[in-house]
């Protein structure tokens, strides 16, 4: 059973001194729209859990160099209430992306500015942004 708690994990790399965010593309049948890696808890699970599930399933990745926590949380209501934790999730450049197929049709790293204008939903250009800010204070 799935909890009213999402997760979002805004993966990330770091290739030849630029930051590159991974967006995935839903299916047409999902509505089409580019976003980062969500899903939520199942019964029993703890957030970091259902983020690091969430991840492998819908990229195949399993190795991390850092995930940057408490990145942004917000509420939504469509079509049931829930709450979603966005953590930022680095990745080595050579980390290898595999998608499941039945929820994405597509991939793509970009830059900042390439991910802000693909992303569908404002929260998730919010919690990139507060990412984006974070990375490059570094």
């Amino acid at each position: 059973m799935r909890l009213p708690i999402q997760v979002e994990a805004i993966i990330f790399r770091r290739n030849y001194n630029k930051i590159e965010y991974l967006l995935l593309k839903r299916t047409p049948e999902r509505n089409g729209f580019w976003q980062p890696v969500t899903g939520g808890l199942e019964e029993g699970e703890v957030r970091t859990e259902a983020l690091y599930r969430e991840i492998y399933e819908e990229t195949g990745v399993r190795s991390y160099i850092r995930v940057i926590d408490r990145l942004h949380h917000f509420e939504f209501s469509d079509p049931y209430p829930s709450q979603e934790y966005v953590y930022g999730v680095e990745v080595s450049p050579s980390e290898h992306t595999v998608l499941d197929g039945e929820e994405h049709s597509e991939y793509r790293w970009c830059s900042f500015q390439e991910a802000l204008q693909l992303l569908y939903w404002k929260e998730n250009k919010e919690a990139l942004r507060r990412l984006n800010k974070i990375l490059t204070r570094q």
